[in-house]
């Protein structure tokens, strides 16, 4: 096992790694830009380096000095946490070329699954169900382009092949807008992720978002947990996220898992990582890997009691899976909510101080949070504080726990959207389960009419 890791991100997760390193008596050395001088981990940490200013460019997506950080404390391996630098395959390669072991795949997983057009290409070969769709990236010829659609079929949609979080995608629904949504994606792509590629999909009308979690180690064992339903979401942002997914056939469930963890052993994966689904007429549709740990990990964690942070650091260290996949048991239901500093309904982030802080307790309720009562909540980075997640032994009970959990929350100082989480939780059409991803969005249009 590593005595030090460097943990090269902040907010909740930076947190949370850092408390699955005390669990394995390892020294975490947290990272931290000048706006998150305060920070909670910051405080905690038995070491800490300020690698820049506030802006990311210059600290949390700054390689060489997170790089130096690692260097001047002598830690062993940086872990990446989400989003930044996590899916990076030309920092993981920097990461090992200077010494250091990357707490996460290896750089060619990376890249392989990072490209959503080879990540598609890999998953066929796989036997992985995907999207109908171009075989690979679109052509320049407007003819070709307009021929792909035809027989696809419209609507499609156009995608980024490097691209993630939400953007870099367009809708479109007849050809007469074809051309010029190519044209604008292709710009935002190449501004976006400094890759212009795009590649076509069949837009499909009423789907939901269902992913399975997977950790591998690098003897090529491989397992899945289960399955997270993350539907409720606006602009391509998760706002709810649940396990497992309410009406799914387990034996359906079963049988993709299966598919996910042979395409994983084919590609010699290693680490934690989320096939992400369409899921729709009871037919699953594979749309991208995240070759990371998910915001939503805890969902899983709680019904399935396998500590996935853990896991990523121990079979980075060399370590083999310490279960089979005959010993992983699914039991109860877990719900999530994001708790964001913007606006309930319009979703406009609303920085600054937070005067009161009195997070919820009691049975089954965890809460993953580095914020406190005095904590500013700074402008530059995305704009979730928190979450709270709960467990029952039934969905019904679940919800009930997350009613009670929101309802004892309280956040003075800064606008927050608890007041929507609340209303969501008794919200006849969610607490029916199965809704699909445009739910949330005409709920929330409704709402603001």
């Amino acid at each position: 096992m590593f005595k030090k890791i460097l943990v090269a991100n902040r907010g909740e997760i930076a947190l949370r790694i850092q408390r699955a390193c005390r669990e394995l008596g390892v020294q975490a050395v947290m990272v931290y830009s000048e706006a998150d001088r305060d920070a909670k981990y910051v405080k905690l940490a038995e070491e800490a380096v300020c690698i820049g200013p506030a802006s990311s460019a210059l600290s949390y997506l700054n390689m060489p000095a997170i790089i130096s950080a690692a260097e001047v404390t002598d830690a062993e391996a940086i872990h990446p946490g989400y989003g930044f630098l996590s899916e990076n395959a030309d920092f993981a390669e920097r990461v090992e070329r200077s010494g250091f072991q990357f707490i996460g795949p290896t750089p060619e997983s990376i890249r392989i699954m990072g490209d959503k057009v080879s990540a598609k290409q890999a998953m066929i070969k796989a036997g992985v169900p995907c999207v109908p769709g171009s075989e690979g990236e679109l052509p320049d010829d407007p003819v070709q382009i307009k021929r792909i659609a035809k027989m696809i079929g419209y609507p499609v949609i156009i995608k980024a092949a490097g691209g993630g979080g939400g953007r870099g995608m367009r809708v479109v629904h007849t050809e007469a807008a074809l051309i010029n949504a190519v044209a604008m994606t292709k710009n935002e792509a190449g501004a976006a992720f400094g890759n212009p590629a795009v590649y076509m999909e069949k837009y499909l009308q009423n789907p939901r978002h269902v992913e399975i979690q997977i950790l591998a180690d690098k003897f090529k064992n491989a397992v899945y947990l289960g399955e997270r339903d993350c539907s409720m979401q606006r602009r391509h942002q998760k706002v709810i996220e649940e396990a497992p997914a309410p009406g799914i056939p387990r034996k359906l469930i079963e049988r993709v898992g299966e598919r996910c963890v042979a395409a994983c052993k084919k590609i010699g994966y290693r680490g934690a990582g989320t096939f992400e689904f369409l899921y729709e007429d009871g037919e699953f549709y594979f749309i991208e890997m995240n070759t990371r740990v998910q915001v939503e990990h805890p969902v899983t964690e709680m019904t399935t009691g396998v500590d996935i942070v853990k896991t990523q650091i121990m079979v980075a260290a060399g370590e083999k899976l310490p279960f089979t996949q005959r010993q992983i048991q699914i039991r109860g239901h877990a719900i999530e909510c994001r708790l964001n500093a913007e606006d309930a309904y319009k979703c406009i982030p609303s920085p600054g101080r937070i005067t009161m802080w009195h997070p919820p307790g009691g049975p089954g309720v965890r809460v993953d949070s580095h914020v406190y009562t005095n904590y500013f909540v700074p402008p530059n980075y995305d704009s979730m504080i928190g979450k709270i997640i709960v467990y029952g032994d039934t969905r019904e009970q679940a919800l009930a726990r997350m009613r009670t959990a929101l309802g004892e929350t309280v956040v003075e100082g800064i606008n927050t959207n608890i007041a929507l989480h609340r209303e969501l939780m008794v919200d006849a059409k969610f607490m029916e389960g199965g809704t699909n991803i445009h739910y949330l969005e005409g709920w929330l249009a409704n709402h603001n009419r």
